[in-house]
């Protein structure tokens, strides 16, 4: 397992760090993380998948705010870099949301962006 000693980094925002723990509180497995993962695929050429994950792997960066752990491996936080997870709620609907910078483009729904 890596640590966040890197030059790499990962944000998560208060609201998201909110809904993660409701999330994992729901499901009544206190160990659990936010696995996030960048994969090939999406409207846009990559696309975000979200799961949940009790595990750590070798290749893995583990991220933490507020007591909330999301966990990422080496090759999606190349692409996530410096990018921030957060769970917007509007009249649209709720969801978590990626904001990048590393993104030139983005398809309507947020789930999948171009480099």
């Amino acid at each position: 397992m890596s640590d966040v000693a890197t030059d790499r980094t990962f944000h998560i925002s208060d609201s998201a760090a909110r809904r993660v723990a409701f999330l994992v509180e729901h499901e009544g497995k206190p160990g659990l993380m936010l696995r996030l993962t960048v994969s090939g695929g999406g409207c846009s050429g990559f696309q975000y998948g979200f799961a949940f994950d009790d595990a750590v792997n070798d290749d893995d960066f583990v991220f933490e705010h507020n007591g909330t752990k999301v966990v990422t491996d080496d090759c999606s936080l190349d692409l996530l870099n410096g990018s921030t997870l957060d769970y917007v709620e509007d009249l649209m609907g709720a969801a978590f949301q990626i904001k990048n910078p590393q993104a030139t483009a983005s398809c309507g729904c947020g789930n999948s962006f171009a480099v």
